[in-house]
């Protein structure tokens, strides 16, 4: 049992690097979730915060606009200004910092509910894991991602060039090609291309936390609709300050994008059989209640009900380690907050780490 900081309510789940309950977060109590983030990111070597300088060079990738200085890199680790262009780290949109390998049918795809690969057994996904994310998630499930990028250098993993990756997709035993990381939209003029290069032989698939300016989610989400594949957006929290305190980024900011991309996707996909459009939301001990789902499920209803929603079971990790794993009870009242917001198509994934 923990003391919430500020109202001195007793709680069982209270992660020690957010210090408050969810109620105090809803009421903008983030000083200690910021600390947290602000602590980390300066033992990591990357900027604390993606406010604007006074001096910098805006970066239109996504709902951050960072305006990064001279020699520095953005929130991400991924984008630098060097003579006030802006580059990736590699030295080149045509080179990317990744890990890549084939993942054998049936994946464990956030999308597998209603994913057409899941049956295709004897073939692969071809996983491209990219460094660096436009989040600071406390709760960050792949947190390597963020060692590829220390210190806004090349620090872990591959450089691989475009040429390289596309030669890896074409290996006969591949069905599709899925990007996340991190998070593939600090990349995604370099995943754009991939895919485009590769002329529609794979079905392309994107796991993102939607928060990619709407022109680069529409070529994204275009890319998926031509090709059979998946937009997968995975929505942290509903309430701002919940949304700020988890990831890092402003939270006012970054739900108003993802309704907006959430709702440009669904427009794409209209008519189509297998879904373009995948929500999830990682449902994390306390801080992801039933109001931040009910929150999320309304509006996802509002925009389609027949948008397949996914909840996905939490694993303590990176910061948060010290929560325990979601419980049944809490995922069947999230569930069923979900089904009576109206949508029909709610699934569960990661059953096995249901405590």
């Amino acid at each position: 049992m923990r003391v919430c900081r500020v109202c001195g309510q007793t709680f069982e789940e209270i992660c020690e690097s957010i210090g408050v309950c969810v109620n105090c977060l809803r009421k903008g109590n983030l000083e200690f979730a910021r600390n947290s983030h602000r602590k980390w990111r300066e033992e990591i070597g990357l900027p604390s915060d993606a406010a604007e300088h006074e001096k910098g060079l805006k970066c239109p990738l996504c709902v951050n606009a960072c305006a990064i200085p001279e020699g520095e890199v953005g929130f991400c680790g991924v984008l630098r200004n060097e003579g006030n262009r802006l580059i990736y780290i590699t030295g080149s949109h045509r080179k990317a910092l990744l890990h890549w390998y084939y993942d054998p049918h049936p994946t464990n795809c956030v999308a597998l509910p209603v994913c057409p690969e899941k049956d295709h057994r004897g073939f692969y996904n071809l996983a491209v894991f990219f460094a660096g994310c436009n989040l600071d998630c406390l709760f960050c499930q792949n947190i390597d991602h963020k060692y590829m990028v220390k210190d806004g250098r090349i620090s872990e993993g591959k450089v691989v060039d475009l040429d390289e990756l596309i030669e890896v997709a074409m290996n006969p035993r591949v069905s599709c090609v899925c990007f996340f990381g991190g998070d593939p939209t600090p990349w995604s003029i370099f995943a754009l291309e991939f895919a485009r290069k590769l002329k529609k032989k794979r079905r392309i698939c994107w796991e993102t936390n939607g928060l990619a300016h709407p022109r680069i989610m529409e070529n994204m989400a275009r890319i998926s609709l031509e090709t059979g594949g998946t937009v997968k957006i995975d929505w942290k929290a509903f309430s701002p300050t919940v949304y700020e305190a988890l990831t890092g980024v402003d939270g006012r900011k970054a739900v108003s994008r993802i309704k907006e991309n959430v709702r440009l996707v669904a427009s794409m996909g209209k008519g189509r059989e297998m879904p373009l459009l995948v929500v999830s939301v990682l449902v994390i001990p306390h801080y992801i209640d039933e109001e931040e789902i009910e929150g999320i499920a309304e509006y996802v209803s509002s925009v389609d009900p027949d948008i397949p929603f996914v909840l996905l079971a939490f694993a303590p990790q990176h910061l948060m380690s010290d929560l325990p794993t979601t419980r049944k009870q809490h995922m069947e009242r999230v569930k069923q907050k979900a089904i009576e917001k109206g949508l029909k198509r709610v699934f569960v994934e990661n059953v096995w780490l249901l405590s």
